[in-house]
């Protein structure tokens, strides 16, 4: 039977099972009541729905409330602490992460190790993710939760609707093919998917995170079209528009690190001259401030070297203030190109640039004043929004579990089923 509009009853079933799904998880617990006012349906259409959702364990029922009108009260809804976690993981260029998230948005549990990634064969590091992905799934299932799917981000280019790394210029890795390496996310026996497998650049998954994180601690939710700034020894940017991601044609789109700001400019790993990474990028910034690769390999790890930028230039150090504001510069450069091209709301800067904001953003927004035509717009007097993240380095791993849960969210009961139905795959 088909629905106006080409939709099928079952398709409306299943579309409206993730709306109460996704009200419970944003909005409550909530009554019965309350979740059928929300989503526009009546009491008596919901209530099938809930019940199917009490029954995949997705959602329970957490005391009762009062109606306000006749009848036996309903009870409130929550969605379950023991139900599906989102797993994601992060490959940095020195560090290692996983975390897992609820339905609600908690961490319920995260590791971390500095890991030295540069110009590492793929097989180690691999083998070391996969160890720390099973720690963190092993302390999540002590807790009664279960991995729905697991999506790792990464600094390079991914094939679009593929596991493969296609460049990851700063790891040295070249068409690495994640899923066969990376315990956990196939079935030994025959190779066969044992959980749903996201890779992404990091980037985007920043950017996912800042649309679905990026509001709250009294800050206004990110506007659905901005370009989202992530760095670290790299720099990469993702484009949102209309609240979704712009991913290019083979899915490479936001590679700002490798726009050129002085094509005369020294040689970059991508074969290309003058790319803004070797004017913005860390290791450019190190480079400036006169510290060799052994004395910022003694900070290690996920935002060391930042904290120690940072720390100097707050101190007044002249020489730091000066190479990050030529880092602004350089990178006001580049963004000018990308805000004339989109017209974005918003700049967002994330990553390692969200700790040096307070002497990257003065010369940054200059350029982008002196650069961009809607600067000349009365109506958008300045051009784009300029805003600081305040999810910071957290930003990509955060996006990584909250996009593993979302197959729940868009289809609760067909990818997710209770832990004895025989329609459960996860290992």
């Amino acid at each position: 039977m088909t629905a106006p509009g080409g939709d099928t009853q079952h398709g409306i079933r299943r579309r409206n099972l993730a709306r109460v799904l996704r009200t419970v998880a944003a909005q409550g617990p909530l009554s019965r009541p309350a979740v059928a006012a929300r989503i526009g349906l009546t009491r008596a259409g919901v209530a099938p729905l809930v019940e199917e959702l009490l029954r995949a364990g997705l959602l329970v029922e957490a005391g009762r409330a009062a109606t306000g009108g006749r009848g036996r009260p309903g009870g409130e809804l929550a969605v379950s602490d023991r139900g599906p976690a989102g797993i994601g993981a992060e490959i940095g260029v020195d560090h290692l992460a996983v975390c897992a998230v609820d339905l609600r948005g908690r961490v319920r549990a995260r590791g971390a190790a500095d890991a030295a990634n540069r110009h590492s064969a793929p097989g180690p590091v691999l083998r070391r993710l996969s160890a720390l992905l099973a720690e963190v799934t092993g302390r999540i299932g002590a807790e009664g939760l279960r991995p729905a799917g697991l999506a790792v981000a990464v600094p390079g280019l991914v094939a679009r609707g593929a596991t493969t790394v296609v460049h990851a210029p700063n790891l040295g890795w070249r068409s690495v093919d994640l899923a066969p390496q990376l315990a956990g996310a196939t079935d030994p026996a025959d190779g066969s998917p044992a959980l749903p497998l996201t890779v992404e650049n990091e980037a985007n998954l920043g950017a996912l995170a800042e649309l679905r994180l990026g509001g709250g601690d009294g800050r206004p939710a990110p506007p659905p079209d901005f370009v989202h700034v992530s760095a670290e020894i790299g720099i990469g940017a993702a484009v949102v528009v209309d609240g979704r991601l712009l991913r290019g044609a083979r899915g490479f789109a936001g590679e700002l690190g490798h726009v050129p700001v002085r094509p005369e400019g020294p040689a970059c790993d991508c074969g290309g001259r003058g790319c803004l990474e070797q004017y913005a990028g860390e290791e450019a910034v190190l480079r400036a401030v006169g510290l060799t690769p052994a004395q910022a390999a003694a900070h290690p790890g996920p935002g060391a070297r930042t904290g120690l930028l940072a720390r100097r230039a707050a101190e007044g150090d002249p020489v730091v203030v000066r190479a990050l504001h030529e880092a602004g510069t350089a990178l006001g450069i580049a963004l000018a190109g990308a805000v004339n091209l989109l017209d974005p709301r918003a700049v967002v800067l994330g990553g390692a640039l969200a700790g040096l904001a307070p002497w990257v953003l003065p010369s940054l927004e200059r350029e982008l004043a002196l650069r961009t035509a809607v600067a000349a717009d009365p109506e958008r007097a300045g051009g784009p929004v300029v805003t600081v993240s305040r999810l910071g380095a957290d930003g990509p791993l955060l996006g990584a579990a909250h996009a593993a849960l979302q197959a729940v969210l868009d289809d609760p009961l067909r990818s997710w089923a209770p832990a004895h139905s025989p329609r459960n795959g996860i290992r």
